[in-house]
């Protein structure tokens, strides 16, 4: 799966450019010795970070702890050169800006309808959803995501990156079918990230890409650009298909490991920090090990850890409390491969080992 660290040569994308100056990483002088159980789907016992990587499809292993590297790995001639795709990864992305375009007034309120930023969205379901149930993935419009080549994940993908229409306002009304009101269902859909992107670029009157350059990427002292795979309309999808390379992803996650905070400037405000990280949607409404904030995963702990989350083992997890991350690119075989597991136990056994 060589192409998960090219998407952006495959398909059209948008660059978020990085900044003159690159800020500088700390690196341990000595990988910590960190083990964990493994699961019942890999084999169980105690195991250590190269039995890690042998049992696992990881192209990118990186942690970090106060700033500082513990670990940098990487597989399948991958290096620090690779631009490495996110894919649901992206979505958090999307929320972060949508805070801050609040912030600065662009959007007035999430209590506001999709419709009211995207007029062309008017006398659809989706456009008539308040902002705040898509952020949380509560819209109650049907959309079926199961990854099994014929669903709505599918036909989304087909119409976005894949070019099967104009894009932008043109792919939501390909969804537009309630089933419940806004906030009494939860269920996992990327067509209501993507209504939050569209939303978002028309409240900019700019693209997301050049956006995310200006108050996060160039901010936190990216090392390289970054890129957003983009539909016909110019769109930046938004529900996946954002693509970094890994240290870049690890300031990223420091970033949010701090708060919000990078080089002495806040880039997230507080408020909408806490919103978007903490559980509107406990796990018992998911039916997932997480609960769910704004586009953001929750450990069921509820002690401030969260985590992005991508289909084939793409994963970010974040403890604010311990400033401390994992950053995990992978070439899993399947979207819902049982393998992911692993990657939550290589966690556990980080937390017992700082």
């Amino acid at each position: 799966m060589d192409g998960f660290s090219r998407l952006d040569e495959i398909f059209p994308s948008a660059i978020s450019a990085a900044p003159a100056t690159t800020s500088p990483i700390r690196r341990t002088g000595a990988e910590p010795a960190i083990s964990y159980d493994g699961t019942p789907n890999l084999g169980t016992g105690r195991f250590g970070l190269n039995a890690y990587l042998a049992r696992n499809p990881t192209t990118g292993l990186l942690i970090a702890k106060d700033g500082e590297i513990l670990v940098e790995r990487y597989q399948y001639g991958r290096t620090d050169q690779y631009r490495l795709t996110s894919f649901s990864m992206a979505k958090t992305l999307i929320a972060v800006l949508i805070g801050l375009a609040v912030q600065e007034g662009r959007i007035k309120s999430i209590d506001d309808t999709a419709a009211d930023y995207v007029p062309a969205l008017s006398g659809t379901e989706y456009g008539v959803t308040p902002i705040w149930y898509l952020l949380t993935m509560s819209s109650g419009v049907a959309f079926r995501e199961e990854y099994d080549g014929t669903d709505d994940s599918a036909r989304l993908s087909a119409l976005s990156f894949r070019r099967q229409s104009a894009g932008g306002a043109a792919v939501p009304p390909n969804f537009n079918q309630r089933i419940a009101p806004p906030g009494q269902r939860w269920y996992y859909a990327s067509g209501e990230t993507f209504v939050l992107a569209l939303v978002l670029r028309q409240a900019l009157g700019r693209s997301i890409a050049d956006y995310f350059s200006e108050k996060i990427w160039r901010p936190i002292g990216a090392e390289a650009p970054a890129s957003w795979l983009a539909d016909a309309s110019g769109l930046e999808i938004g529900y996946m298909g954002f693509n970094a390379v890994l240290r870049d992803y690890a300031r990223l996650g420091m970033m949010l490991a701090r708060g919000g905070e990078a080089q002495g400037r806040q880039l997230i405000p507080p408020a909408w920090f806490r919103e978007m990280t903490r559980a509107h949607f406990l796990p018992n409404a998911t039916r997932r090990y997480y609960g769910y904030g704004f586009q953001t995963w929750v450990f069921p702990a509820m002690d401030g850890s969260f985590a992005l989350l991508g289909v084939r083992g793409q994963a970010m997890f974040v403890d604010p409390a311990r400033r401390l991350i994992l950053v995990h690119t992978a070439v899993r075989p399947d979207a819902r491969d049982p393998g992911g597991a692993e990657t939550n136990a290589l966690w556990r056994g980080l937390l017992r080992t700082v």
